[in-house]
Order: structure tokens, then C-alpha cells, then sequence
């Protein structure tokens, strides 16, 4: 359908944008909310185990080099449950590309421009998201190299301006919630950053050039994207305070509104917005890519590029439909959104794992030889 291949840096760049994604400015604030002070230790924490499961991943597609997961689902577990579990992880994709289009939205409605209607931001966003998906795996990625050096100049600028609001004692006492609740708050940076990352496996390997190469980037560029979250969150707690970190839904970018250099620098929180929107967009990118790429898989499509136009719609309607307030989509996040990415991102590898070494013995075995 498609024989386009990317690099391995090209990828790590895709990567590093996924794994921040929407963390940037919305995970301080899961991790403060349980795990207090300490929110730094757990951001450390999921970052190593979001490691692990990036390493599955990677594993899992070297197994298959040349297939991208809905092949791969086919491949393990028949035509029928192989599709059946496709559309499953297709759904997922689509409704976290709508989900993130609702993040955009009532981020730019509630902090930027609060006199356009939502309606008219996700719109505007969809246009992009559909253009880009459409041009090519090749246009995003060319797009993504140019922009991952404007977004590490912004975030420099954010460190180095943030430095004097700096107060130690935020951050004290260390080690003082419990490991239970510090595990909780990692759960939730593990499932956003990591588990999710099932969705690059569309692209790895199937569409890199030098697929054991590109293992090294899969790994690396979740570790830069953890160590971003790991500084960010450290900041929070540093400038904010663990009250207002877990109150905020934006926390990362109340920090940016902290920024003032002897009255003379401040009110730069257009940065923090910049950064947040081009890594959401890549994120969203990348979902919408998987949906619509995985859907013209499964039904043996030519193009995959006419499904873009009605899963485009499908994800503004969705957009704007799906969380009534706040607290629903609070607690749509707590709750399903995080056991269906388990349930995608870590029981279907696992379950791909023992019944590819299932079948791999039963190859091995005398009596099939």
C-alpha cells in the first residue's frame, strides 16, 4: 500500500514528541495529586518501567520486520481474532486522536483564545491533523526533525527563565508518601508515556530503514521524553508547591505564568502553549495515523488516504461530544481510558509473546519438522 521508509532518527524524533505528548502539562498534576512532594521519585519511577515496555515493544517488532501491528495480530492469531483485536486497537487510536483534539480545544478555548468557540479551534486542528496523515509518513517526520529543535530551544528558555522562582523547600521532606501512593501516580505517566507507545509499533519497523537501529531510537527517545517529564514535574513542585500542582489542571503551564525577570520578562506563557501544542499535535498525528492506516489494513485497501476525510469527522464530532465538563473527562481518564491502554498496550503484546512461543516451539517439535 505504501513504500515509504523513514530513518532511525527521524523516528526518535517521532518518538520523543509521543512520549510527551499531553504529559507535558497535564501529568504534574496526576503525579502531585498522589504522590505529593515526592511526585519527582514517581515521575523517575514510571519513566524506568515505561522503559520495559518500550523494550517489549521493540522486541515484539523485530520479531515481524516487515509488518506493522494489525498484520502482526493477523500473523499470531488467525484472520478472525487477529481483526477483531485491530479493531479494537483501532477504535482506541481514533478515540485517543478525538480525546486529544478535545484537549487542544478547551486548552486554547479556556487559556488563549476564550473568545472562539471550541468548535471552530478543533476544526481548524482537524484540518492539519488530515492533511498531515494524508501527505505521508515521510511529510510528518521531515516536519517533526525541523520543529523537535525549535521545541528544546523553547524548553531550554522555560528552564533557564523558571531558575530564580526556585524554592527548595517544596520539595520537602523527600521520601515522605508512602510507596503505594507513588506507585499509583506512576501508573498514570507509565500508561501515558509508554503503554500508548503501542501505536508506533504501525511504523516500527515496518517503515524504518535500519529497524535494529531504530530499536535504539524507540528506547532513547522514550528515555529524553521520561527525563523531560522528570525536570518538568521537579519544577512544578519547586515553583508551584504540591497544593497548587494537584489543583491545576494546566500545571505546567501556571509555571510558565510564574516566569518574571525584573519586570521585564514575564506573561510568556505563549512558550509553554507552543511546546504543549506541538507535541500534542505529533501525538494526535500519530493516533490518527495508526487508525486510519490499521482500518485500510484490516478491509484490504489500496489508499489508505480516502478514510481520512470521515475519520477526520468521526474525531471532531467525537471531540466535542465526549466529556460534558472537566470531571468527566477526569474521570473518563482515571478510569476506562487507562484500563483500555492496559488492556491494548500491555495484555495483547504479552498475550502476542506466548503464543508466538508457542508456535515457535510447536515448530521446533519433531512430529511438525
Amino acid at each position: 500500500m505504501q513504500n515509504v521508509k523513514i530513518n532511525s532518527y527521524q523516528f526518535l524524533v517521532l518518538v520523543i514528541f509521543f512520549t510527551i505528548g499531553t504529559s507535558i502539562l497535564t501529568v504534574p498534576s496526576a503525579l502531585a495529586t498522589y504522590s505529593k512532594q515526592d511526585a519527582w521519585i514517581a515521575a523517575i519511577i514510571g519513566t524506568g518501567i515505561g522503559l520495559l515496555i518500550v523494550w517489549l515493544y521493540a522486541k515484539i517488532g523485530l520479531w515481524f520486520p516487515k509488518l506493522t501491528f494489525v498484520q502482526m495480530n493477523e500473523m499470531l492469531f488467525g484472520k478472525w481474532i487477529g481483526n477483531i483485536l485491530s479493531f479494537l486497537f483501532i477504535f482506541m487510536t481514533l478515540l485517543f486522536s478525538a480525546i486529544l483534539l478535545y484537549y487542544s480545544g478547551s486548552f486554547l478555548t479556556i487559556h488563549v483564545m476564550p473568545n472562539t468557540p471550541m468548535v471552530a479551534t478543533n476544526i481548524l486542528m482537524a484540518i492539519i491533523l488530515v492533511m498531515a496523515v494524508r501527505l505521508g509518513l515521510e511529510t510528518i517526520a521531515r516536519s517533526a526533525e525541523i520543529l523537535i529543535s525549535i521545541f528544546f530551544l523553547l524548553f531550554i528558555i522555560l528552564v533557564i527563565f523558571i531558575a530564580p522562582e526556585i524554592e527548595f523547600e517544596n520539595i520537602q521532606p523527600v521520601f515522605d508518601t508512602d510507596i503505594k501512593s507513588i506507585a499509583q501516580s506512576s501508573l498514570s505517566l507509565i500508561v501515558v508515556s509508554s503503554v500508548n507507545a503501542v501505536s508506533l509499533l504501525m511504523i516500527f519497523p515496518a517503515f524504518i530503514n535500519e529497524p535494529q537501529s531504530a530499536k535504539n531510537s524507540f528506547l532513547f527517545g522514550n528515555l529524553i521524553g521520561g527525563f523531560i517529564m522528570i525536570i518538568l514535574t521537579f519544577l512544578c513542585i519547586l515553583v508551584l508547591g504540591v497544593d497548587l500542582t494537584a489543583r491545576q489542571e494546566f500545571p505546567g503551564y501556571g509555571l510558565a505564568k510564574m516566569i518574571n525577570i525584573g519586570n521585564f520578562i514575564n506573561r510568556i506563557e505563549a512558550l509553554m502553549a507552543a511546546l504543549w501544542i506541538i507535541c500534542l499535535y505529533y501525538k494526535m498525528v500519530l493516533y490518527f495515523y495508526a487508525s486510519v492506516y490499521g482500518l485500510a489494513q484490516v478491509l484490504n485497501l489500496k489508499d489508505y488516504r480516502p478514510l481520512t476525510y470521515p475519520f477526520g469527522m468521526i474525531a471532531i464530532v467525537l471531540s466535542l461530544v465526549i466529556f460534558p465538563n472537566v470531571m468527566e473527562q477526569q474521570k473518563f481518564d482515571a478510569t476506562i481510558s487507562k484500563y483500555f491502554s492496559i488492556t491494548i498496550g500491555i495484555l495483547l503484546p504479552l498475550l502476542m509473546v506466548i503464543v508466538y512461543g508457542i508456535r515457535k516451539k510447536w515448530k521446533k517439535s519433531p512430529n511438525h519438522s
